[in-house]
């Protein structure tokens, strides 16, 4: 492989010629900061400089993800002082940018059999990391099998190793083993038509008979609209201000087969939102947690959503609105990255009807449906 080098004034300058130059294709084998000497010993002018190649062999091997693309970066300095935060505004571009390199070469790694299922996961915006260890389990069974596999098979083969993936993790509603059913979330997801959603199918197809409590004191249309579901159901509504009206509520409820708690929808990304809420209401005693994210919401605000709340018991999530996406990618990104199982997703307004129990099966479904092989 012929190397070549680039120097730039920065790293996202050096990283446009490389793949200007190059293509996508490139492999970066090294980078580091260069530093002029200055005019005694001041004024040093800063520049960058990487190492790139790229491999024209048209080998199936040569296009395995783990042999291309993914070589470690080596970004030298004279001390950790130097690197100031212009230096690390520049890696953080960097990094950007060979996420941005990896994801568009992913289909091109494989041999050609391959290209439709991977392009299938891309278009669902499922990780370029999980991307590629599902890339790489198909190719090894491609590589090993004395037949040529349909792509249904290899469809099927994919489906499997998801199934490996998520298999530890919970899946399914409520469980009716606890008596309160705490629905967490921030605002604009659709908690309060979901948690309508639950306590209806608790009430019609399991005879419970429920309560509704909120903290969502703070728009007066959602306790309308609770108060509208509750009379339908013929279930009472507890507003709550203060852990003591929460503590009282409880001892109005203790009774019923199920208590549903509406907590406010706020901006969750604010820490000081989520302490609030601690002290609100009690989230360990007979208590199901679930928290609530929209799909329509990008991955990584929906993970700092997730992350904000890592310190509440939450074993599964409830993901809204998948009626309003044509991926759902991210859905499976989170489940895999945080450890968390699913209890239902909606796809639609509509009440009871638009909610789904979720299952390994039905999840991964989701994600090849209307693939059609």
């Amino acid at each position: 492989m012929k190397m070549k080098k680039y120097i730039a004034p920065s790293m996202t300058a050096a990283m446009k010629k490389v793949q200007a130059d190059l293509g996508d294709d490139a492999i970066i084998a090294s980078s580091k900061v260069l530093y002029s000497k200055g005019f005694l010993g001041m004024f040093k002018k800063k520049s960058f400089e990487v190492v790139a190649g790229i491999d024209r062999t048209n080998s199936i091997e040569a296009r395995i993800p783990s042999r291309i693309v993914q070589q470690p970066m080596i970004i030298e300095s004279e001390s950790t002082e130097e690197q100031t935060e212009e230096i690390k505004k520049e890696l953080a571009d960097l990094k950007i940018m060979m996420k941005s390199m990896q994801r568009q070469s992913i289909s091109v790694q494989y041999p050609d059999e391959l290209s439709a299922i991977i392009e299938r996961l891309e278009q669902q915006e499922i990780n370029p990391e999980l991307i590629t260890q599902i890339g790489d389990e198909l190719f090894a069974v491609v590589k090993n099998s004395k037949e040529d596999l349909s792509q249904k098979e290899l469809q099927e083969i994919a489906k499997k190793y998801l199934m490996k993936l998520l298999k530890d993790l919970p899946f399914g509603g409520i469980s009716f083993n606890k008596q309160y059913i705490n629905v967490l979330g921030p605002t604009g997801v659709g908690k309060t038509t979901t948690i309508a959603k639950m306590a209806a199918r608790a009430v019609l197809q399991e005879k419970k008979k429920i309560g509704f409590i909120t903290t969502d004191t703070y728009r007066i249309a959602a306790i309308e609209q609770l108060k509208t579901y509750a009379n339908l159901l013929q279930a009472q509504v507890e507003i709550v201000y203060s852990r003591e009206d929460y503590e009282k509520a409880l001892i109005k409820f203790e009774q019923l087969d199920l208590v549903f708690i509406d907590t406010a929808g706020r901006n969750y990304k604010e820490a000081k939102y989520i302490k609030d809420l601690q002290q609100l209401i009690d989230v360990e005693k007979n208590v199901e947690n679930y928290l609530v994210l929209s799909m329509t919401a990008k991955e990584r605000d929906m993970a700092t959503i997730i992350e904000q709340f890592l310190a509440f018991p939450v074993e599964k999530l409830i993901f809204t609105k998948t009626d309003e996406t044509n991926t759902i990618g991210s859905m499976i990104n989170l489940m895999v990255k945080y450890k968390k199982g699913l209890a239902y997703y909606t796809n639609g307004q509509e009440v009871p009807e638009d909610i789904e129990e979720a299952s390994i099966n039905n999840i991964i479904e989701l994600l090849f449906q209307g693939d059609n092989i």
